[in-house]
């Protein structure tokens, strides 16, 4: 019997992917939708949308990871399998970092007011900006993920068997040469970005010409809401984006020992990354928002009432006649 930790890890991480798959096939197919009834998607749309096929292909390959090292350890310890495994796992890793800092320098170029020439020129190329943006994330990921698979070495040991004999055992670790290059580009870096990116949007919100952009009825108009919307968006992207990195640090550094609570709770921060990050992605969007809420009432049975008809009373009036007598 597999023991109470392992059980418990398999049944976060069940849960966790079952989460992430639908949160994010929700998400990409709402606006698969639009697209299929001719309307465009905004370039925010577009990279949301591959963050999500990033997010659910992370997930996948997680749960393979996992699972095959908590029940077929024979199987995945094996050196060909283990390093594609684990090289495959970087890929969406690095794809998700660079995504969100595509997303926040979308967000930071709709709704912060240019002045400058170039940044007037960006924020009217931000349409064919993007797939340039998706583009090279892709390149850069693939860049720093790959050659993982060629860093893999197989270290032999010597393990002493209670007969007083030795066996010699591998153990597969990565080169200490590839690491640090691969996590300050595809991790780092991005998360430097994003950091920036999102204390320029706060910036934006504390000026005077946000406070100042306000309706008729002295509220806040709609665009100084999608730049606060935007603001709290990428800012709790943000804090999972650290809490990732820093739970990946973690572990890869060895600083918790297997099964103590700060090993678990590194374990369960990588779990919930994905589906934490769709559901602030289906928050932060009103679109998305609202197709969700009525996804919700479609399947939890509960509808608005229909308005009644109003009923309209008809009252008909006599008209009096007026007899007029002769005088005598």
């Amino acid at each position: 019997m597999l023991p109470v930790f392992i059980l418990v890890s398999m049944i976060v991480l069940a849960a966790s992917t079952v989460m992430a798959v639908l949160t994010n096939s929700f998400i990409i197919a709402v606006n698969l939708m639009d697209r299929a009834t001719s309307k465009s998607l905004s370039p925010s749309d577009v990279i949301v949308v591959t963050l999500c096929v990033s997010n659910i292909f992370f997930q996948l390959v997680m749960i393979f990871n996992d699972y095959m090292s908590f029940v077929c350890a024979d199987i995945y310890f094996t050196y060909y399998v283990y390093i594609v495994s684990n090289s495959l796992l970087m890929l969406p890793i690095y794809c998700s970092f660079w995504f969100t800092v595509c997303l926040s320098l979308n967000y930071y170029l709709q709704i912060v007011i240019a002045t400058h020439p170039f940044l007037i020129r960006l924020k009217l190329a931000a349409a064919q900006l993007v797939p340039w943006l998706i583009m090279a994330s892709i390149i850069i990921s693939v860049a720093t993920g790959i050659p993982a698979y060629w860093n893999f070495q197989s270290d032999p040991l010597n393990v002493n068997m209670s007969t007083n004999a030795s066996a010699e055992v591998s153990f597969i670790d990565l080169n200490a040469a590839y690491p640090l290059p691969s996590i300050l580009i595809s991790c780092s870096i991005p998360l430097a970005l994003v950091g920036f990116t999102n204390s320029l949007i706060i910036k934006s919100l504390v000026s005077r010409t946000h406070i100042s952009d306000k309706n008729a009825k002295g509220e806040l108009s709609a665009r100084a809401e999608g730049r606060a919307r935007a603001a709290r968006t990428i800012s709790r992207l943000l804090f999972l984006y650290t809490s990732f990195y820093v739970s990946e640090v973690f572990l890869f550094t060895n600083i918790f020992d297997y099964k103590s609570p700060g090993f678990c709770v590194c374990l369960f921060v990588i779990y919930g990354y994905s589906p934490a990050q769709s559901i602030v992605l289906i928050f932060g969007s009103p679109k998305l928002k609202q197709a969700s809420l009525s996804l919700f009432h479609c399947v939890g049975g509960t509808s608005k009432e229909k308005p009644k008809t109003p009923t309209v009373l008809f009252i008909k009036l006599r008209k009096k006649k007026t007899v007029n007598l002769p005088a005598n």
